[in-house]
């Protein structure tokens, strides 16, 4: 399952008011796992940026002024997100400029919605949180995330940030090993193979207090997702 984190800054907030996207971020995901594959780029508008947006994210008109333009880059951008399922924080905002920008090269570019599924992690969090901030800030915090690089936000960083705060939400491990991996690798390499042939292995079943916890983990995921999660259909033996 290939996932691609995505997030924008741009001139203002408004598409239809002439702004522009001047940075895109994104992160790939793939089963659970953020990958080194990233695809970041700055963006010259050719346009001022609102001093409102250099104030959240501190780009300016200098610092953009020999960056490439959004048709220069789109190709490359539309080749690495095509297929994947984007997660977006507050998708509405980032599509709509994104097929805003699409839009304006004629070049028959279709909007994104035809080219990749899109997940508003936004609305996620809404609906496990409800009446709560559900910020990236307020997130990190209620889920334990490192966001102490966060000055100012960025389409990187902020990716990167809520690659971690949908993994979180989603089934609370962000990595294969859990949050220590160095001392479960150190007791990962105290495993030794079992010669199969030297005798029968034991079967090991779970207890009662341990099949408690694995439905509450169960619970977890119908609730992050909406739906009961695909491991009661196998348990069950149905499929939908």
């Amino acid at each position: 399952m290939r996932q691609i984190v995505l997030d924008t800054e741009t001139t203002g907030l408004e598409p239809k008011e002439g702004h522009k996207i001047i940075e895109i971020g994104c992160v790939e995901v793939i089963n659970r796992r953020m990958t080194d594959s990233h695809f970041h780029q700055y963006l010259q508008p050719d346009r001022k940026i609102d001093e409102e947006a250099i104030q959240v994210h501190g780009i300016t008109n200098e610092m953009l002024k020999d960056k490439p333009r959004f048709v220069d880059i789109v190709h490359e951008f539309m080749d690495f997100i095509q297929g994947a399922e984007l997660l977006i924080h507050n998708a509405p905002f980032d599509v709509g400029f994104i097929n805003y920008e699409l839009q304006l090269l004629n070049q028959n570019w279709q909007p994104l919605e035809d080219y990749c599924t899109i997940t508003d992690t936004l609305r996620m969090a809404r609906k496990r949180y409800p009446g709560q901030k559900n910020n990236l800030d307020a997130l990190c915090k209620r889920l334990d995330i490192d966001n102490s690089k966060r000055e100012l936000h960025g389409a990187l960083l902020d990716s990167q940030i809520l690659a971690d705060v949908y993994l979180a939400m989603t089934g609370g491990q962000v990595s294969l090993l859990g949050n220590d991996d160095t001392g479960l690798m150190a007791e990962a390499d105290q495993i030794r193979r079992v010669n199969i042939e030297a005798g029968q292995l034991p079967l090991v079943t779970a207890t009662e207090e341990e099949l408690n916890l694995h439905q509450q983990y169960l619970d977890r995921l119908d609730k992050a997702v909406g739906d009961p999660c695909l491991w009661r259909s196998l348990e069950t033996g149905h499929t939908a």
